[in-house]
């Protein structure tokens, strides 16, 4: 039976369980979603998902846990990861000065660089219909809070969507960046699109 897990430390956790859950139902796909808080509980997992949050204190409670080698254990197993939000912050190389001068932690999985609020703070959160050829040619309706852009790709990242010409969706191999909050919509296009990769080639 398949297992999805979702990073439990900070966040949009319950929210990232129902999305997964519904795209797994569309998909009549049989598998558990589960909460993980712990390097043990990262173990066997067939996809992780890094939710929305606060990055720098996601960042610092994989790292005081010991929980950044796992994440790459499974990274280098080939076991799909997606960020969203700020799970797209930790998984980048690089980011701008407020990323440098936060002391934010970043797991280096992913040849990109972030500026963090890229489309500013709480009060200027927004919802836009966004063309991602990836899903399918049904806009899908993003909801933007807080959120980042990433501003430099390297060239083995495949750019997914762009809104002001930035960044917002990229993967590379079998880990996918999400600077918006698809866990938000009812659309489960994102959910189901991560959970496709698994019977991919990588890449």
């Amino acid at each position: 039976m398949m297992r999805i897990g979702i990073l439990a430390l900070q966040g949009d956790v319950s929210e990232h369980l129902i999305a997964m859950r519904n795209a797994m139902r569309g998909m009549k796909i049989d598998g558990e979603v589960l909460e993980a808080k712990r390097r043990d509980e990262l173990r066997d997992l067939d996809f992780l998902v890094i939710p929305g949050g606060e990055s720098t204190a996601i960042g610092r409670l994989i790292t005081e846990y010991g929980i950044d080698s796992e994440l790459k254990k499974l990274v280098r197993k080939g076991i799909p990861v997606m960020g969203t939000c700020a799970g797209l912050v930790l998984l980048s190389k690089g980011g701008d000065e407020e990323v440098r001068r936060s002391g934010q932690p970043l797991l280096g999985l992913m040849d990109i660089r972030v500026k963090r609020n890229a489309f500013g703070r709480q009060r200027e959160s927004f919802e836009i219909d966004v063309g991602i050829t990836a899903l399918g040619r049904e806009p899908y309706h993003a909801v933007f809070i807080r959120d980042p852009a990433i501003e430099e790709a390297g060239d083995g990242v495949d750019v997914l969507a762009r809104v002001e010409n930035r960044i917002v969706m990229a993967r590379q191999h079998r880990i996918l960046a999400v600077a918006f909050h698809p866990e938000l919509t009812m659309d489960s296009r994102v959910h189901e699109y991560f959970l496709g990769m698994k019977n991919e080639d990588s890449g």
